[in-house]
């Protein structure tokens, strides 16, 4: 049996090259401003893994994904283990593009703090006279940097973005920017109002993109999870203060408040998590893990 080691490891991920293929592996690791924290959130890789399927299957008509398979039995026989088994995806090889593409539906966290300031959001000005937590009339745009590991991602405007992939990939940086806007906003509302359906509010979240041997480009990464977006419940929803979340907020929450943390979670907040990352997935999903 050939075995494999990881060609990158990311914050939560572990990517192997398999050849044609790559195998990306959700672990339980939980990252929170951009910080591996000490503890492991069970089941929480299978909850990344099995939501990104579930949403790279619900917008494959909007543009295609990088997923071939979530079945271990079509991978490597190393991969054929207990601790690959739900949290690990066979995918397309992809050039990923330099820019995180991040959409907001609602008023809040650093986009808050910003418009209290002088009522813009990375630039874009917004109505006067929004609460907080309140949706937007419509979703913005607000893209950002990629940032290595330890360091934070960095906001840039629209036409930031442009002259970011301009310099990747001279004479096609307008191109691509416009392009990763509107399949940002088109998977965002597509899945919004799915989720509304459900019972859950996605206030914001992050795609990431690349481009295929034909230069198309397609959806890679992870996609609207509990990791890189901001679930709330739509039962209770009231705008004019921060609403209770299914995402990781809850840990980022408890670290804020408690700055002694050494970027460790006591176990109930631990458990609370798991709990929040489960509901999160058997409401949009219908099914349970």
């Amino acid at each position: 049996m050939t075995e494999y080691t990881p060609i990158t490891e990311g914050k939560v991920r572990e990517i192997y090259d398999v050849g044609d293929s790559l195998i990306i592996t959700a672990t339980d690791r939980i990252s929170c401003f951009d910080v591996i924290l000490n503890n492991n959130v069970t089941k929480k890789g299978t909850v990344l893994t099995q939501m990104s399927a579930f949403w790279f299957d619900y917008t494959k008509d909007i543009l295609p994904n990088h997923m071939l398979s979530v079945d271990v039995n079509d991978m490597p026989e190393f991969f054929r283990q207990e601790r690959f088994d739900g949290n690990s995806m066979m995918c397309r090889k992809l050039e990923m593009l330099p820019v995180e593409c991040i959409v907001r539906g609602y008023i809040t966290g650093s986009g808050w703090e910003s418009y209290k300031k002088n009522g813009t959001v990375c630039g874009i000005e917004l109505p006067k006279g929004l609460k907080e937590s309140e949706q937007l009339p419509e979703p913005i745009y607000t893209p950002s940097t990629k940032a290595e590991i330890g360091d934070h991602d960095e906001n840039i405007s629209f036409e930031q973005s442009i002259e970011h992939l301009e310099k990747a990939y001279p004479g096609r940086g307008e191109e691509y920017a416009k392009k990763l806007k509107d399949y940002t906003i088109a998977l965002y509302k597509k899945c919004a109002e799915y989720a509304l359906g459900k019972g859950i509010i996605i206030a914001d979240t992050k795609f990431e993109f690349g481009l295929d041997r034909d230069g198309n480009i397609i959806i890679g990464d992870e996609m609207l999870t509990p990791d890189s977006s901001r679930f709330w419940p739509k039962e209770g929803y009231e705008p004019g203060k921060p609403q209770p979340s299914f995402d990781k907020q809850f840990a980022r929450d408890w670290l804020k408040a408690n700055e002694n943390h050494d970027w460790t979670l006591p176990q109930d907040i631990v458990d609370k998590t798991i709990e929040k990352y489960l509901q999160s997935f058997e409401l949009l999903t219908g099914k349970k893990l």
